[in-house]
C-alpha cells in the first residue's frame, strides 16, 4: 500500500465544454485550444503556489495551500481563456480534508469539487461555501450566492456561489439547478399491458412499447430510460412513485393493447412520478391491417402529445422504420439481448447461438449482426476465442449491419468495439461512438462503452461522467453498474464504488463481474481477507475462473503467500489454450512479486497478440508499473496517451 498523506487543501477542477465534439468537427483547432488550456493552467497555478496533479485529458486537477490563491488563479485563468482564440471551460473549487499517495488525491473534498465542476458552466468559476467564507474579507474577488444544492454521492446540500469579477461568466440559479436534480424531461415507458385473451398477442404489445421507446430517444432534450430498466417492471405491480425513484424519472408512461379480430385498442397515460397524478391520457382504436404501420402510428401520435405534455419545443424525429417485419425473428432478438447482458461466457454464447436463429429467419435484419459482433468482440476481449477469430468475425458483422441500416446507433456501436478491441484505432471507435450518441442521445449503451474508452485513454473524469449518465439512462442493468463502480474507483471514490459494486449484485446476483470488481477494491481499501474470500466465491465459476486466480495470485504474492501465489501462477498455465491466451492474468501474479521484467515480458507478448485485457493498462489495477519506463513504451506500442 502507498504511503497515505493527508492535509487541508484547496482543490481545484477545469475541463474543456465540448472538446470531444470539437474533435470531431476540427482536430487542428480542438488541439490548439487544448495546448492554451494546459499552457494557462501550468503558468497560473504556478505563480499562485498550486500544483497540479492529474491531467484528465481536457480537464486538471489542482490543490493549493490557500482557498484565496486557489479562488484568484481560478479568475485569472477564465479571463486569460475568455481572449481569443477563447477556452470554454470549467471551474469548481472547494476546500476540504484530502488524502494524497502515489496514486493520487481524493477524498470526500475531491469528490465536492468534482461536482461543483460538474455543474458550474463555460467561463464560470464555482465556489462552494468554504472557499466563499475565505474571502469575505478579500477586495480582490467579489462572489454571487446561487443556492444551495443537492450534489450526486454527496450527503448533504452544497451552498454554491459563483466568482463575479471582470470577464466571468455568472450562472443563473436555473443553468446550476438543472444539472443537479432529476430532469423535468425525463421519462420511462413502462411495457403495455396486454389485455387481449390470446397471450400470444403480448409480442404486439411489447413491440408497441418499443417502438415509442425508440420515437422518444430521439426527442432531443428529453431523457428517456433504457429498455432493460424500463422492462424490469413487466408484470409488477409496483407504485409508479416507487418506480420514479429507483429509474430516476419524473414521469412515467404507461398502458394497455387490447386486440381481437381485426381491430386494436391502445390507452396511454403520463404519469407524474412525485405525486402519482395523471398529466395526459388518450385511446387509440385502430383497424389492423398492417401491424407495424400501426405501431409506427400510434408511437408517433403518442410522442407528439408527451413532448407537448412535457413542454419541450424542439424537433420531433419521428418514429423510424420497424427494424423488421418479422416478429418472431425481432422476438429472438430481445431473447438474444437478454443473454448477452449477463457478460458470462456461456450466457454470451447462447446469445449467440440465438442471434443465429433470428438471422436465419430474416437475413436483412440488421440488429442481430450487431449482437454478434458483440458477443465475438467480447468472447475474443476476456481470452475465450482467438483474436485471430473473434475480432474479424465482430468486424464483419458490424459491417453487414451498417449495410443493411447505417441509421441503427447498435451497428455504429459494434463497429467502434471493433476499432476498440481489435484494432486499438481509438480515435476510430471515438468516432462511431460519437455517431451512435447523434443517432440517439438516449443510448445507454454507446455512453457505457465511451466511458469505457475514456478511461482506456486515462481520461478518468469524463469516463465517470460518459458512466454515470448511462447508469442514470438504464439504473437496472448490472453491466453499466458494474462499469460505474469501475470508473468510481479510478478516481479513487473507493466507498461510492464498493456501494455501486453492491448495488450491481442485487441488481444480478449472477453478474460475476461484481465480485471480481469488489475482490479488487477491498485489497485497495486494506482489507486483504476479505479480498480474498471475494476472489475465491467466484473461482469455481465457468468463465472467471482465470480472472480469480490472477487476483488471487496477486493477493498471496503482495502478502508473501509464494506458495499459494505459485500455485496461481500454475493453474493459469494448465488452464491455457490456442484460444484462452493468459499473458496479461499471469503478468498480474507477477506484478504481485514485484518481477517486473517477467511482468512486461508477458505484457509485451500480449501486445503482439492484441489481448483485450491490455486495454485497461492504464487503470489503477496496474499502478504498481506505472512509474516504469518500460510502461510508457507499452504505451507507445499501443498508440496510448502518456499523461
Amino acid at each position: 500500500m502507498a504511503k497515505e498523506i493527508r492535509m487541508l487543501a484547496a482543490i481545484m477542477f477545469t475541463d474543456m465544454v465540448g472538446y470531444t465534439s470539437l474533435m470531431q468537427q476540427d482536430e487542428k483547432r480542438a488541439k490548439m485550444l487544448r495546448d492554451k488550456h494546459r499552457d494557462v493552467l501550468q503558468n497560473l497555478v504556478s505563480e499562485h503556489h498550486g500544483q497540479i496533479l492529474q491531467y484528465y485529458g481536457d480537464g486538471t486537477l489542482a490543490i493549493f495551500g490557500s482557498a484565496i490563491e486557489a479562488a484568484l488563479c481560478g479568475a485569472e485563468i477564465q479571463q486569460q481563456l475568455q481572449k481569443e482564440p477563447k477556452v470554454p471551460l470549467r471551474i469548481g473549487i472547494h476546500s476540504g480534508d484530502v488524502v494524497y499517495d502515489d496514486e493520487g488525491v481524493y477524498g470526500d473534498g475531491v469528490n465536492i469539487a468534482s461536482r461543483i465542476e460538474n455543474i458550474a458552466v463555460s467561463g464560470s468559476v464555482l465556489i462552494s461555501e468554504k472557499i466563499n467564507d475565505e474571502l469575505k474579507n478579500q477586495t480582490e474577488l467579489s462572489t454571487k450566492a446561487l443556492g444551495s444544492y443537492e450534489l450526486k454521492n454527496i450527503k448533504s446540500p452544497v451552498s454554491i456561489y459563483a466568482v463575479d469579477s471582470h470577464g466571468i461568466i455568472v450562472p443563473t440559479a436555473q443553468q446550476i439547478s438543472g444539472k443537479t436534480s432529476t430532469a423535468d424531461h425525463s421519462v420511462a415507458v413502462l411495457p403495455f399491458v396486454n389485455m387481449s385473451t390470446d397471450p400470444e398477442n403480448e409480442y404486439f404489445s411489447d413491440g408497441m412499447t418499443e417502438e415509442i421507446l425508440n420515437a422518444l430517444a430521439r426527442v432531443e432534450g428529453l431523457m428517456v430510460t433504457s429498455r432493460t430498466s424500463s422492462f424490469a417492471f413487466k408484470g409488477r405491480n409496483a407504485d409508479i412513485r416507487e418506480i420514479g425513484k429507483q429509474l430516476g424519472v419524473k414521469t412515467v408512461l404507461e398502458g394497455s393493447v387490447r386486440k381481437a379480430g381485426n381491430r386494436v385498442r391502445v390507452t396511454a397515460q403520463l404519469i407524474n412520478t412525485e405525486n402519482g397524478y395523471h398529466k395526459w391520457s388518450e385511446t387509440f382504436d385502430r383497424n389492423l391491417e398492417d401491424i407495424f404501420l400501426v405501431q409506427d402510428e400510434i408511437a408517433s401520435s403518442i410522442t407528439d402529445n408527451l413532448t407537448k405534455s412535457l413542454t419541450i419545443h424542439k424537433p420531433i424525429k419521428h418514429a423510424t422504420k420497424a427494424p423488421t417485419e418479422n416478429i418472431d425473428a425481432y422476438n429472438f432478438y430481445l431473447k438474444g439481448m437478454f443473454y448477452w447482458n449477463k457478460w458470462s461466457p456461456n450466457s454470451v454464447e447462447k446469445a449467440m447461438d440465438i442471434y443465429e436463429q433470428a438471422i436465419d429467419l430474416e437475413p436483412e435484419f440488421a440488429l442481430p449482426y450487431t449482437g454478434l459482433s458483440a458477443c465475438n468482440i467480447f468472447l475474443g476481449a476476456v481470452g475465450l476465442l482467438s483474436p485471430k477469430i473473434a475480432y474479424p468475425n465482430g468486424k464483419k458483422s458490424a459491417l453487414k449491419a451498417l449495410e443493411l441500416d447505417d441509421s441503427l446507433p447498435e451497428a455504429h456501436i459494434s463497429l467502434a468495439m471493433v476499432y476498440y478491441f481489435g484494432e486499438w484505432a481509438w480515435e476510430d471507435s471515438e468516432k462511431c461512438f460519437l455517431k451512435a450518441l447523434e443517432l440517439n442521445p438516449n443510448s445507454a449503451m454507446a455512453h457505457q462503452y465511451y466511458a469505457m474508452l475514456l478511461s482506456t485513454l486515462g481520461y478518468n473524469k469524463k469516463a465517470l461522467k460518459e458512466a454515470e449518465l448511462a447508469y442514470q439512462l438504464d439504473p437496472l442493468n448490472a453491466p453499466i453498474s458494474a462499469m460505474l463502480a469501475f470508473n468510481y474507483y479510478n478516481v479513487n471514490m473507493h466507498e461510492e464504488s464498493l456501494e455501486q459494486y453492491k448495488i450491481t449484485s442485487d441488481i444480478d446476483p449472477e453478474f460475476h463481474e461484481s465480485w471480481s470488481g469488489k475482490g479488487w477494491l477491498y485489497y485497495k481499501m486494506g482489507e486483504i481477507d476479505k479480498a480474498i474470500e471475494t476472489y475465491s466465491k467466484v473461482l469455481d465459476y465457468p468463465g472467471f475462473r482465470h480472472k480469480a486466480l490472477s487476483g488471487l495470485g496477486y493477493l498471496y504474492a503482495k502478502n508473501d503467500k509464494n506458495i499459494k501465489a505459485i500455485k496461481c501462477l500454475i493453474d493459469l498455465e494448465k488452464m491455457e489454450t490456442p484460444d484462452l491466451q493468459l499473458d496479461v492474468e499471469k503478468a498480474i501474479i507477477h506484478t504481485g512479486f514485484k518481477d517486473f521484467n517477467k511482468t512486461f515480458k508477458l505484457l509485451n507478448t500480449a501486445c503482439d497478440k492484441r489481448l483485450g485485457g491490455l486495454n485497461f493498462i492504464k487503470s489503477k489495477h496496474w499502478k504498481d508499473i506505472h512509474h516504469d519506463p518500460r510502461y510508457i513504451a507499452l504505451l507507445k506500442r499501443m498508440k496510448l496517451p502518456e499523461d
